[in-house]
């Protein structure tokens, strides 16, 4: 029986693989498994993948561990109930050699079934590091053993939503937060995403965080018919296997923890079927990062346009992955302080998704430096949880420099408008987005940029005020707190733009999907920015004003309250189409399933969305007919 601080000794490797019996190395990948389930893991997932688990197959391959469903957070007290699919685990491969394989039992599943191999379709969507449920539309189950789970239907009883604001009852998925969300929110509070999802299901009350997070829609269900995908035949996933894998870990804001890929083919999966454990048709990809550990030569300070100050790790060049690896971002300076990341600590690198430089933990503690004073402005900080901050945002260059160029990146309809053009304006005495759209030829070409670059500076700002954008957008760009796109177009169907800064917190509360806290950073930040809103709305931006919910009550086509999805070669840009359909009260998707209403299909449409529209009886209309009913109907 292994005691605790074996158990411990272990997770810190500090007992080798060699002087653990087979009983005693089971036993702690059991323990292992059922830590991470719980929110608490006790060694890495890339350790217990790669060291732990695949040293148990080696000498053990018949383990019932590795021969059954891990079990899916067994902490819960409810009694258990049997699931209305079974959700067993994937199988997982972590070379191109064992996908091979797998290709290879496919081939000959087809040829059994006298299915021509050209035929056969792979889809591919990312694998999601949360905690796996099944969502039949009335109740949610965890996993469990993959055949009984726990009703966990209480978590949307809290307010939990299903991604993209679709509908409940599609069916297995994950519940997790949004990974940009918890680097922001939450990252000084949990040590990983999986420690606070593990708070949004467990049976006591909500703490103030998850309660937060799921008022702000960044913990939610993802049901995984709505995760972004990629399809096609399997000689196109065999040449483009490398771009897909990045392209599907990169395509979701939540914590990826490799691919998931499986066949289409309904025959083809019934005659594969399954063993005990796994779907035999279905094969999650998961990369053995590269790890490195490396020196420390210096720890610097950044401010960013919001004043946070964030600590840059300088390290001796390193070789991972194929690239050099010269600097990481240490996150915030309270962790700096704890575990002790200085110049000569020692830490352990990886490449997140072989491309972001990301220190996993300090091996080795150095003496810490924490600034006293703003980079920028020499100002004095101060401490906001584990946040440095600069508070002298009128007056800290780095941070008007950063917001000046916030505001061109997310209205994203001009060019030029890096940090590099902002920066050069900066040491000309221009401090607001206002007084750049006032210069002049003479202007430009006085502060020091060539003729050429002044006329071309000046075509990019007609082009950002002639564009129409969206006023959620626009809005968006002013760089508030908590006013994000998706908060902004949520503001804005409530309110049209012009009304937003009479909103008082108890309004902005009323307002579905906002709380409290958000309500009264959204009221303050309103006001700071009021000025220079007014400023801009004087060059008459073409703004495409959200259509109010008010407002929608009033659509009379078919296709109000709809959810629909566009495929094929359109007669214009797809992204035109979403966009009216949107204004029009339309719920617009990506993909096909059962709580699909309409597919509308243009030129050159794949099988893959016909086929599954047929098999779910969903209705398929022509682009014409589509568009013919959308400018005919009368309101």
């Amino acid at each position: 029986m292994l005691t605790d601080q074996k158990i411990q000794n272990i997770a810190n490797q500090g007992l080798l693989l060699a002087d653990l019996s087979d009983d005693e190395l089971a036993a702690f990948c059991i323990v292992a498994n059922q830590f991470y389930r719980d929110g608490e893991p006790i060694v890495s997932d890339q350790d217990y993948d790669f060291v732990f688990l695949a040293e148990l197959s080696k000498r053990t391959p018949d383990h019932p561990l590795l021969n059954r469903p891990e079990p899916e957070n067994e902490g819960f007290s409810e009694e258990k109930v049997k699931l209305p699919q079974r959700m067993l685990s994937t199988d997982k491969a972590y070379t191109w050699g064992e996908i091979q394989k797998w290709l290879d039992r496919i081939n000959k599943a087809s040829q059994e079934i006298n299915l021509p191999l050209e035929t056969i379709q792979i889809k591919g969507t990312a694998k999601l590091d949360g905690f796996a449920g099944y969502d039949d539309g009335s109740k949610l189950y965890t996993r469990g053993d993959g055949n009984k789970g726990s009703d966990i239907s209480r978590v949307f009883e809290r307010g939990l939503n299903v991604y993209n604001d679709s509908e409940r009852g599609q069916g297995p998925g994950e519940i997790v937060v949004k990974k940009s969300y918890f680097e922001s929110h939450l990252s000084q509070h949990f040590e990983y995403p999986r420690n606070f999802q593990a708070s949004l299901i467990k049976e006591k009350t909500l703490d103030q965080f998850a309660s937060q997070a799921i008022s702000d829609k960044a913990a939610l269900f993802v049901p995984f018919s709505q995760l972004p995908s990629w399809s096609g035949d399997i000689g196109s996933f065999g040449e483009k296997f490398q771009s897909i894998v990045s392209k599907l870990e990169g395509g979701v804001d939540f914590d990826v923890d490799g691919v998931v890929f499986e066949l289409t083919n309904e025959q083809l999966k019934t005659h594969m079927g399954s063993n005990r454990k796994f779907h035999r048709w279905q094969i999650a990809f998961k990369e053995n990062k590269d790890k490195a550990q490396v020196r420390v030569l210096s720890v610097t300070a950044q401010v960013g346009r919001t004043g946070k100050i964030t600590p840059v790790v300088e390290l001796e060049p390193t070789q991972l992955s194929g690239a050099t690896i010269y600097r990481a971002t240490g996150h915030h300076y309270g962790l700096v302080k704890e575990q002790g990341l200085g110049s000569g600590s020692i830490v352990e690198l990886t490449r997140s998704g072989l491309v972001i430089p990301k220190i996993n933990k300090v091996l080795k503690s150095a003496e810490v430096s924490i600034p006293e004073s703003c980079p920028s402005c020499q100002g004095g900080l101060t401490w906001d949880s584990d946040f440095l901050m600069c508070l002298n945002h009128e007056n800290c260059p780095d941070q008007i420099i950063g917001m000046m160029a916030y505001f061109f990146k997310v209205l994203a309809n001009n060019d030029g408008f890096g940090i590099a053009t902002v920066q050069k304006l900066y040491d000309n005495d221009i401090r607001k987005v206002s007084e750049i759209y006032q210069l002049s030829h003479g202007n430009l070409t006085a502060m020091g940029f060539g003729d050429k670059t002044s006329q071309n500076l000046l075509n990019q700002l007609k082009r950002s005020k002639e564009e129409s954008i969206e006023d959620w957008r626009f809005l968006a760009a002013f760089g508030v707190l908590r006013l994000g796109m998706g908060n902004c177009e949520n503001l804005l169907k409530h309110k049209p733009i012009v009304e937003i800064f009479d909103l008082s917190v108890d309004d902005i509360i009323d307002m579905d999907g906002f709380a409290e806290l958000t309500a009264k950073l959204i009221v303050d930040g309103l006001e700071e920015i009021k000025e220079e809103y007014q400023a801009l709305r004087i060059f008459r931006f073409q703004l495409e004003m959200t259509q109010s919910k008010s407002n929608m009550e009033d659509f009379d086509h078919p296709f109000f309250n709809k959810k629909i999805v566009f495929t094929g070669k359109m007669s214009r840009p797809r992204a035109d189409l979403q966009k009216q359909a949107k204004s029009l009260g339309i719920k617009v998707a990506t993909s096909v399933n059962s709580s699909t209403d309409f597919l509308i299909v243009g030129e050159k449409v794949g099988v893959n969305k016909l086929n599954a529209a047929k098999e779910k009886d969903i209705v398929i209309l022509k682009e014409v007919e589509y568009l013919f009913q959308i400018e005919n109907y009368s309101l």
